[in-house]
């Protein structure tokens, strides 16, 4: 596999950042229910650091391939035949994917610089209540929209590749 994309299919970067991408969203997300639904006030700390952590690499990750798409390659063409509506919706979706995960780093970040929850998640104390500031509202509800987003390109990669069956899984370095 190349590191760049061609024609038909994702390049090796594309590719290893898509996928690191998925899989430190799936578990942010799961740290982040994890630290919501904790009720020990001491085991919230540890969690909260994962969260962070994972949800810094994804915005670093969601950066990064921007910069290699406006820099030093292009996406595939969209699969042939395929209709104009999903090729203008598959657009409106990737994007509306990374403007949801850009604002959910900065209502986390912005969250975190509001409350002064760093000194007490650094000492492992219990953290201030972060349920009414603004960025933490919109953090959760950027986090539904996400959600759903993700829900909508999971659904139309199996419709594609198991119903529509042009194999689109394959630009993406899933099977042949």
């Amino acid at each position: 596999m190349s590191l760049k994309s061609s024609s038909s299919h994702y390049g090796g970067v594309a590719v290893a950042i898509h996928w690191t991408s998925a899989a430190a969203i799936v578990f942010a997300f799961a740290a982040g229910l994890a630290a919501a639904n904790t009720g020990d006030p001491l085991r919230v700390a540890p969690i909260l650091f994962t969260h962070i952590g994972l949800g810094l690499l994804v915005l670093v990750l969601t950066l990064l391939r921007i910069v290699w798409w406006l820099a030093a390659d292009r996406q595939p063409l969209p699969p042939p035949n395929q209709p104009g509506w999903q090729v203008a919706l598959a657009s409106i979706v990737h994007t509306a994917i990374y403007v949801a995960i850009l604002l959910m780093a900065a209502s986390g970040i912005a969250t975190l610089a509001l409350s002064g929850a760093v000194p007490q998640l650094l000492a492992g104390a219990p953290l201030p209540d972060l349920s009414q500031l603004p960025p933490r509202i919109a953090h959760g509800i950027m986090s539904r929209l996400l959600l759903a987003l993700l829900v909508l390109h999971i659904a139309a990669a199996i419709y594609h590749q198991w119903i529509r069956g042009d194999h689109l899984l394959s630009r993406m370095g899933l099977g042949a």
